[in-house]
């Protein structure tokens, strides 16, 4: 990771004046505050056990209230990338919803009859829909229960329903409460405690995964930032993320970080692996970077390695990488590029969002310094901030 350290290392004023001085080292520090969120957890394990099963959650329940994983943006994606490991642990009915669709759209969401528990994710605790979600669904549905996830002690998603006994907050440790823009080591974090959430009833079982994803975490930093530093010198103006089940969300959120670290100067797209043939290929050009985040599961990975054998031979773009847990002969012979920990890692595809995003983040960091931007700050206009501002409620 020689290009990453070379901006951990520069001097204070050198990484003020380039706009450096969160989010390298933000990048950098996820495997090991992985670790904290998941002590934290433990910690605070028995009071949340507490308070899902006065939600109606527990493992012998007949009768589980349907649960939704709410957020904006990237904490939107943070319910996608964990709603189908929700639904199998918990045996109920999962889905991420927007908050910016209930903002504008919430009783289309919700029966009356039915209850609900929502768990929001939200780096600062203070975005507008969020806070105005929270407030109205208190406010106006009694069949509601509420656990708020969120890095920030003082946003009000947390400090204003306290003392509201439907109101849970579950609070990470400030260090990943991201002061650059875009979020990196806040999304995984958010992630690694809904995996814990998730595994609440096993948490035994979830805890060697943990471990697993921190060694590989630490081996995909040393390998991936300086093959990002190089392809972001490239000639490519666009990038293209593919992925399928908790993976379209990774390839979300990565598609979304080289846009907001580039001020949209890269064009991204995002699609899933089945789903690109369908119209969004014709998207992909000699000057499309194309990266596929590969299943662990073999079957799934089969479909994954045709899409790049055949984008390779069309010759639709100049550059395939594949992240991938597998280091398999075939998937070397798909992509240019294999981005991997090493030797291959047993971690289902529902827990490896936090491992694979980080080449996505690291694209974004490199791609916004070859657009001569500042990472912390990478939006020279204000068109967009660390806090959504200036909405409007009505």
């Amino acid at each position: 990771m020689t290009r990453l350290l070379d901006l951990i290392h520069l001097s204070s004023e050198e990484k003020a004046n380039s706009g450096l001085v969160h989010t390298p080292a933000e990048i950098l520090q996820q495997p090991d505050t992985w670790a904290i969120t998941f002590l934290n957890f433990q910690q605070h394990r028995a009071e949340i056990e507490s308070f899902l099963v006065s939600a109606g959650i527990e493992p012998a329940s007949a009768k589980h209230p349907i649960v939704f994983l709410i957020g904006a943006g990237t904490s939107d994606y943070i319910g996608q990338a964990l709603a189908s490991l929700f639904q199998q642990k918990w045996q109920c009915e999962t889905t991420a919803v927007a908050s910016t669709d209930l903002l504008t759209n919430m009783d289309d969401h919700i029966l009356r009859d039915r209850q609900y528990l929502w768990i929001s994710f939200s780096r600062s605790g203070d975005s507008p829909e969020g806070v105005t979600v929270l407030k109205k669904a208190l406010e106006e549905y009694s069949n509601i229960t509420h656990l708020v996830v969120s890095c920030n002690a003082e946003g009000k998603m947390i400090r204003d329903h306290r003392d509201d006994p439907r109101v849970f907050g579950l609070l990470l440790n400030d260090a990943v409460n991201d002061r650059g823009l875009a979020m990196t080591s806040s999304f995984s974090n958010m992630v690694i405690c809904g995996q814990c959430l998730a595994n609440i009833w096993s948490i035994d079982e979830y805890e060697p995964i943990l471990h697993s994803l921190i060694a590989s975490g630490e081996k995909i930093l040393e390998s991936a930032a300086d093959l990002a530093a190089k392809l972001a010198e490239g000639p490519y103006t666009s990038v293209c993320f593919t992925g399928s089940g908790a993976l379209k969300a990774v390839a979300r959120e990565s598609a979304l970080k080289v846009s907001e670290l580039t001020a949209g100067r890269i064009r991204t797209m995002s699609e899933s692996t089945m789903g690109l043939r369908h119209g969004p290929l014709a998207a992909l050009n000699e000057e499309t970077l194309f990266v596929a985040f590969i299943s662990s599961d073999n079957r799934r990975q089969q479909y994954e390695i045709d899409l790049l054998k055949e984008i390779g031979s069309k010759g639709v773009v100049p550059t395939r990488v594949a992240v991938s847990p597998d280091t398999g002969k075939e998937l070397r012979d798909a992509a240019e590029y294999v981005v991997t920990p090493g030797s291959r890692v047993n971690i289902p595809d529902a827990y490896l969002p936090p491992l694979d995003v980080i080449f996505g983040q690291l694209l974004g960091l490199f791609f916004s310094l070859r657009c001569n931007l500042k990472p912390d700050v990478p939006s020279p206009k204000g068109v967009i901030s660390r806090v959504v501002q200036n909405v409007n409620i009505h």
